[in-house]
This record gives C-alpha cells, sequence and structure tokens, in this order.
C-alpha cells in the first residue's frame, strides 16, 4: 500500500473516443445513466473525487460534440484523429500527456459502475513498481482483471509504446502478468461495460 504523502502523482486517462457503432445510438461518452449523468461526466467525477491528481480524456468520434458535454471541469481534452484505428491509439495519445514520474489510472468511459470508492480502492492498494487492477468475480470464480487499472510511473510509456490496434494495453499486460496485483472489487462492481442494446441495463434504464 502506497503512503498518500509520498506517492507519485496519478492521472485519470478516460479512453472515451469509440463512436459506439454496434450500440447505434452515437458516442458511448454522451450516454445517460438513471441519474441524467452522462457516462462521461460520471467517469471523470469518479477519477476525480477517488483520488486522481489530475484528468485527461481522449476523444475522437464526434469529439466537439462530445467535448461540449464536460462543462467547465478542468480536464485536459486531447483528440484522437486516428480513433477508428482501435483503442490503442487512444490509449498511446493518452499515457504519453502523463509527466514523467508520474502514474497512470486508465478507465474506459463506457463502464457505468465505476465510481470513487473503487477509484480510490485501487489507488490506496496500489504498491510502487506494479500495475493495478480492478478484479471481479462471479460467484466462485476465480477474480477475472477488468477495469481501471494503474500503472506505476515507470510503465506508463513502455505500455503506450506496445499498444497497437484494438488492443490497447491488452499485450503490455500479458508480457507482465508478475507484475500485476489484483485487486478485488466485486462488491463495487461487475467490471461489466455497455456494448450492446442488450447492455443497456446497466445504465439504470428500465
Amino acid at each position: 500500500m502506497t503512503n498518500p504523502a509520498t506517492r507519485p502523482p496519478c492521472y485519470g486517462v478516460v479512453l472515451a473516443a469509440g463512436s459506439g457503432s454496434r450500440l447505434g445510438r452515437g458516442p458511448k461518452a454522451l450516454l445517460t445513466k438513471s441519474n441524467g449523468e452522462t457516462l462521461l461526466n460520471s467517469a471523470v467525477q469518479a477519477l476525480l473525487l477517488g483520488g486522481c491528481d489530475e484528468i485527461v480524456v481522449v476523444l475522437g468520434a464526434e469529439a466537439q460534440r462530445v467535448a461540449a458535454h464536460l462543462g467547465d471541469v478542468g480536464v485536459k481534452i486531447l483528440i484522437n484523429d486516428r480513433w477508428s484505428t482501435g483503442m490503442g491509439s487512444s490509449f498511446a495519445l493518452g499515457m504519453a500527456a502523463v509527466p514523467s514520474g508520474a502514474g497512470a489510472l486508465v478507465a474506459l468511459v463506457d463502464q457505468p459502475g465505476m465510481d470513487a470508492e473503487l477509484v480510490r480502492r485501487l489507488i490506496s492498494a496500489h504498491r510502487p513498481g506494479r500495475i493495478t487492477a480492478a478484479g471481479y468475480r462471479q460467484g466462485t470464480e476465480p477474480l477475472r482483471r477488468g477495469h481501471p487499472v494503474l500503472f506505476a510511473p515507470e510503465h506508463t510509456q513502455p505500455a503506450a509504446a506496445a499498444a497497437a490496434g484494438d488492443a490497447g494495453a491488452r499485450d503490455y499486460l500479458a508480457a507482465h502478468r508478475g507484475l500485476i496485483d489484483l485487486v478485488d472489487c466485486s462488491d463495487l462492481d461487475t467490471g461489466s461495460d455497455v456494448d450492446t442494446v442488450l447492455d443497456l441495463h446497466l445504465l439504470g434504464e428500465h
């Protein structure tokens, strides 16, 4: 566990560039939860209230329209002109904005159950030099790795360099399994994201 007084800065990186083509409702960042909050604003607030020092948001599809919904939140907005090539380019762009010496907590905009308590738990459990990932289980199944994922400073740029296509950090994480600490967050969320119409119930729709 990292002492809050001595830990390096933690940047929250929200990947929100996709068009939501499989869902057919426009960018998923603008989907609204049952409380009327967009997924993008929900993710940003979770990272801010959960302990991230700065927030980077990576946009792509309909970037200007999506950015307009953020208002005056004080986040750094990056626009990925290559968003259609897959999540890898957005991941690399967002991680490149994290300064040397800072860690990066990477979150997906379409995970509606992520909240400040979950983010706070990951940051609190993080150990120097490690990669900390939220873990989720169903019943008696083993923990499965999900999001968010917190990278210690020494992993941010190597992970960005390894990103390609739609894999994001997948290849880097697979190559560094021994450095990953899974933190059980099953009591806070299922780790599910909104991909298709069948997932809309995750937003609280009825």
